[in-house]
C-alpha cells in the first residue's frame, strides 16, 4: 500500500489554483480510478497514461489505483494533468522517489507515444508556482511561455521519461532562461506618429488628455477627417509598459495563445480593433471554457472601435460593467473567471448615415429622424461612461496640399499643430508621474470616494461645474467623470489645483455627449479651449 502526492495547477481566468493529484495504490484486481474529473474526461485520461507508460517502458502496476484530482468543486480540464497523474502512479509504485515531488509542480498532455504536448495557461501556473517557492516541470513548448515568470525555475521536457529520468536524478534537465527583453519600446502599434495628423488640433489635444490620464475618447466626424489615424497615435503617447503592466498582458495574452504567435513579451502597449461585426463574446469574453476578449487583450492598452453605430446594441451593452470596474466576469454553470479589463477605449462614428451632418458643403440630405435614429443606436449610458467627445471636420484641401507641397528648407519649426508623438509623450509621462504619486493610478480610475481628496478644485471651478451640470442635466457620473478630466488638465498644466480653465475645458469635452449638433459641438469645444489658453497658458494647449 503506497500513497503518492503531486502538485500541479489548474486554469481558472488569470488565476492557476493548486491542485493536488494522490494516488493511492493498493492490493485488488488491476484497476486505474480517477476522481476528481468529468467522467468522460477521466475515461480519455485514463487511456493515454495506460498507453503513454507502456510506450515509455515503464511498467503499469497489476494493482488497485485510484486517483484523486483535488479540489473535486474546483472545475478542471483534463489533459493537462496528463503529466501530474502519470508521474504520482510510478511515484506510488515505487519508480520515482517521494521526495522528489515536494519541490517540483508538473503539468502537460500525453500523447499516446509517451510525448508530452503543450497547455494552454502556462505562465499563470509559473508565476504562482514560483510564488509557492516550488519549480515546475511543463512540455518544451511552454518552456519559453512560463519561463516569462523571472520567479520561478522551469524546465521543459519533451517526453515522460525525460521527466522520471530528472525526477530521479538520472540525466537533470536545464532550467530554461528568462527570455525577458532588456528594454521595452514605446511606439505605436502601427507607428503613426502625432506629426503624421495634418490638422485637427482639438483632436489631437483630446488624444494627450486621453493618454495623460486613461480617459475614453470618442471621435465624431465626416468620413477621410482622420478619426482612425488619430486613434492610432494614441499608444505612441503613453508611458512605457511598466515590468507590471507587461506581466499582466503577457499572462492574458497567454490564455488565448502561445506567446510566440501572440507576438512574444509586450514590448508595447497593444492597439486592438476589431471589425464591428465581432460578437460580444469576441468583445468581451466567454467560451465554455472561458477565454479573454479583445477588452482584456487590449489592457494597458488600446481599444479602438470604429462605424460604433454599427455594432451590435448588445454587444456594445456588454461593456458597460467592464468599463466601470476595470475588469471581465464571466459565469457558468461550472465555473466563474475574471479577467482584467482597464484598457482606454477610443472609439469612433459618422455624424448621420451618409457622414457629412453639419458639414459647411451642405452635401448631407439625411432627414432630421434618421439622424437621430443612427446616433440612437449607441445608447445614452454607454456615452456617459466615455469621458471625452470631440467633433471634427474636414479637412480643407488646402492644408492637405500645403502639408504635402516641397519647401524651400526641410527644416520644419515646432508648433503645437506638427508636435511630434514624443514631445506630447513627455507632457503625458509629466502628468502620469504627478498621479503616480498622489494616488497611485491614473485620474480614470479614481473611485468616487477619492475625488474630493484628490481633486482640490478652486470654488470658482466648483460653481462653473454645478452651473454646467444644470445646464447640461448632467448624470452623477458624468459629474464625476468631468472632475476626473479636470484633475487630468490640472496635471498637465503643473497645477496642484484645479481652476476654472481646467474645468472649462473639462466641460467642453463632455458638452458633446449632450447636444447632438455638430456644428454646435466644435463652437463650443473651441471656446472653451481658447478660454482654458487665455486664463492659463498651458504648453500644447491647441
Amino acid at each position: 500500500m503506497a500513497l503518492a502526492l503531486v502538485h500541479t495547477r489548474a486554469r481558472c481566468g488569470v488565476r492557476a489554483p493548486e491542485v493536488r493529484v494522490e494516488v493511492f495504490m493498493a492490493g485488488g484486481l488491476p484497476q486505474v480510478t480517477i476522481a476528481g474529473l468529468a467522467g468522460t474526461v477521466a475515461r480519455e485520461s485514463r487511456e493515454r497514461i495506460r498507453a503513454a507508460l507502456q510506450a515509455s517502458q515503464f511498467e503499469l502496476p497489476s494493482k488497485r489505483v485510484t486517483i484523486n484530482v483535488a479540489p473535486a468543486e474546483l472545475p478542471k480540464d483534463g489533459a493537462r494533468f496528463d503529466l501530474p497523474m502519470a508521474v504520482g502512479l510510478l511515484a506510488a509504485a515505487g519508480q520515482i522517489p517521494l521526495g522528489a515531488l515536494c519541490e517540483v509542480e508538473l503539468l502537460g498532455e500525453l500523447s499516446l507515444s509517451g510525448a508530452l504536448r503543450g497547455i494552454s495557461g502556462a505562465l499563470p501556473a509559473a508565476i504562482a508556482a514560483g510564488e509557492a517557492g516550488r519549480a515546475l516541470i511543463v512540455p518544451e513548448e511552454n518552456a519559453t511561455d512560463a519561463a516569462y515568470a523571472s520567479q520561478a525555475k522551469i524546465f521543459g521536457a519533451r517526453t515522460l521519461a525525460q521527466v522520471v529520468a530528472h525526477l530521479r536524478g538520472e540525466r537533470m534537465l536545464a532550467p530554461v532562461p528568462s527570455p525577458l527583453p532588456e528594454e521595452a519600446t514605446t511606439r505605436g502599434a502601427e507607428g503613426a506618429d502625432l506629426a503624421d495628423v495634418i490638422g485637427q488640433t482639438l483632436g489631437k489635444r483630446a488624444l494627450e488628455v486621453a493618454a495623460a490620464g486613461m480617459h475614453g475618447l470618442r471621435f465624431t466626424g465626416p468620413p477621410g477627417c482622420g478619426k482612425t489615424l488619430l486613434a492610432r497615435c494614441l499608444p505612441g503617447l503613453m508611458p512605457p509598459l511598466t515590468e507590471t503592466e507587461a506581466l499582466e498582458l503577457a499572462v492574458i495574452r497567454s490564455l488565448a495563445a502561445p506567446l510566440r504567435e501572440a507576438g512574444g513579451w509586450p514590448t508595447a502597449r497593444p492597439f486592438r480593433a476589431p471589425m464591428h461585426g465581432a460578437s460580444a463574446v469576441a468583445l468581451v469574453g466567454g467560451g465554455g471554457i472561458p477565454r479573454p476578449g479583445e477588452l482584456s487583450l487590449s489592457h494597458h492598452g488600446v481599444l479602438f472601435l470604429d462605424e460604433l453605430p454599427e455594432w451590435s446594441r448588445s454587444t456594445l451593452e456588454a461593456l458597460r460593467e467592464p468599463l466601470e470596474s476595470g475588469d471581465v466576469q464571466i459565469a457558468r454553470a461550472a465555473m466563474q473567471a475574471v479577467f482584467p479589463a482597464r484598457p482606454l477605449l477610443v472609439t469612433a462614428m459618422n455624424p448621420c448615415p451618409c457622414g457629412w451632418a453639419g458639414d459647411p458643403s451642405g452635401r448631407c440630405d439625411c432627414p432630421t429622424d434618421a439622424i437621430a435614429r443612427y446616433q440612437s443606436r449607441v445608447s445614452g449610458p454607454l456615452l456617459d461612461r466615455i469621458d471625452l467627445h470631440v467633433a471634427l471636420g474636414r479637412v480643407p484641401a488646402a492644408a492637405l496640399m500645403a502639408a504635402g507641397a516641397p519647401g524651400p528648407s526641410t527644416t520644419v519649426e515646432a508648433s503645437p499643430a506638427n508636435e511630434t508623438s514624443a514631445t506630447v509623450r513627455a507632457r503625458v509621462v509629466r502628468a502620469r508621474e504627478r498621479q503616480q504619486a498622489r494616488q497611485g493610478k491614473p485620474n480614470a480610475h479614481l473611485a468616487p470616494g477619492e475625488l474630493e481628496a484628490v481633486i482640490a478644485a478652486t470654488p470658482a471651478a466648483r460653481a462653473l461645474l454645478e452651473r454646467a451640470a444644470d445646464r447640461l442635466t448632467l448624470s452623477a457620473r458624468a459629474v464625476h467623470r468631468t472632475l476626473r478630466v479636470a484633475r487630468t488638465l490640472a496635471d498637465l498644466a503643473g497645477d496642484d489645483a484645479v481652476e476654472t480653465p481646467h474645468m472649462a475645458e473639462a466641460i467642453g469635452f463632455r458638452a458633446m455627449s449632450i447636444d447632438s449638433n455638430p456644428p454646435l459641438q466644435a463652437t463650443l469645444q473651441a471656446s472653451t479651449q481658447t478660454e482654458h489658453r487665455a486664463g492659463h497658458g498651458v504648453v500644447g494647449t491647441h
